[in-house]
């Protein structure tokens, strides 16, 4: 079986979001401070586990600055995972 984010789904209480470290679409490697600087806590949901109670598949959620995730990798992308209840609310 082909490990793919279609195919993919977090257990229990688990979120993936876009890891926000990317490289920038100019190709362009940017210094940690810079890179830092850009970063949002702010994120699209790409997938939830079955536990989740309010954040959905696609939902905009803004997640505690001060946490961090994990970081996976899938189709040769890497990708941030944290429990739900990092998540300090959901963009309706």
């Amino acid at each position: 079986m082909s490990q793919t984010l279609k195919n993919f789904t977090p257990t229990r209480d688990w979120l993936l979001l876009p890891d926000p470290r990317v490289m920038e679409k100019s190709g362009i490697i940017l210094d940690e401070k810079t890179a830092a600087s850009l970063q949002t806590n702010i994120s699209k949901v790409l997938a939830v586990g079955p536990d989740c109670k309010e954040a959905k598949k696609g939902s905009t959620v803004m997640i505690n600055p001060t946490t961090t995730g994990n970081i996976v990798e899938i189709d040769n992308k890497s990708y941030i995972m944290i429990p739900e209840h990092f998540c300090m609310g959901v963009f309706n």
